[in-house]
């Protein structure tokens, strides 16, 4: 890698630092192509990108903007999880960590706050960001539901009891 390259890398990783609102550093412990592959696969799914950098690179990358603090878990062979929704690419990362122990959360930032590895556990346990936005139309729906069922019941009981009435005589 020439200088150049370096430079654009530095400045690549430096773009995706001021973007996202989650960084998870892993330490790839003997992965596979094919479970790097699936790793990469279910980061995708999740809307998130997975990138191994040099991390004299990556230390660059992210002076000057909120993920400064995580330059010292950029030591030995890592990688950088990384995602907009604060929640994704911490998911994609534990569920695969789950069922591969070549894979090891290192930690992680969430913008300035610093997280060790089991900040990025609980921060996986939170529901994502599309599931918040789901609930949240979901409460914003019940009441209106409940007031078109509150409406129409008295015309409702009231059909039933002359249908009994009907019926009786």
């Amino acid at each position: 890698m020439d200088r150049s390259q370096k430079a654009e890398s530095v400045a690549s990783l430096n773009a995706v630092f001021n973007e996202v609102g989650v960084v998870v550093v892993t330490r790839n412990l003997g992965l596979t192509v094919a479970q790097s592959t699936a790793l990469r696969g279910k980061i995708r799914d999740a809307g998130a990108s997975y990138k191994v950098a040099k991390n004299r690179l990556a230390k660059l990358a992210i002076k000057d903007t909120d993920y400064a603090g995580i330059g010292d878990m950029l030591t030995g062979p890592t990688a950088i999880a990384s995602s907009v929704d604060p929640v994704a690419a911490a998911k994609a990362v534990v569920e695969f960590a789950k069922t591969n122990d070549k894979i090891e959360i290192v930690g992680g930032s969430m913008g300035s706050q610093v997280l060790n590895a089991e900040g990025i556990k609980a921060l996986a346990s939170m529901p994502s960001l599309d599931e918040l936005r789901g609930t949240l139309i979901g409460l914003v729906q019940a009441p209106a539901t409940k007031i078109a069922q509150l409406s129409t019941a008295p015309a409702a009981k009231l059909a039933r009891v002359f249908g009994a009435y009907a019926k009786a005589a």
